[in-house]
């Protein structure tokens, strides 16, 4: 089975978290942390940034790791590197989602999540404060 392995943004303000929504494909307008793979030389944190500078028009200062998620989809195994973080300009231009939402920790079920961020929303309700 095919291999990808991606990094994704828990990008928090004050009590909330972002989430977009896919404008694309197979999962279109399923909602997921933004990021995306690594590329060859790149580090999960480098790649981070690059992605969410890419995908959002902004700047994010990687704060802390918070877990890795090993999902199989049908057509691939993902390896997804999260990492808490956090904006370091205001401006956000969506360049590849349909939509997004700054979500409390009870807004966190409102969405439909991916099937590999659905881990991550339950690790973020019970490990961190937001």
């Amino acid at each position: 089975m095919k291999q990808i392995e991606v990094v994704a943004a828990i990008i928090r303000k004050g009590d909330k978290i972002f989430a977009t929504q896919r404008g694309y494909g197979e999962w279109k307008d399923w909602w997921e942390f933004p990021g995306g793979k690594i590329e060859a030389g790149e580090t999960p944190e480098e790649a981070l940034v690059r992605e969410i500078r890419e995908e959002l028009s902004t700047e994010i200062s990687v704060d802390e790791f918070l877990c890795t998620v090993e999902y199989d989809y049908p057509a691939f195994h993902l390896k997804m590197y999260c990492y808490l973080c956090s904006l370091l300009t205001e401006a956000l231009h969506l360049n590849e989602h349909e939509a997004t939402k700054w979500l409390t920790k009870d807004g966190l079920d409102s969405v439909k999540w991916l099937p590999a961020d659905l881990e991550v929303k339950e690790k973020l309700k019970s490990a961190i404060e937001i």
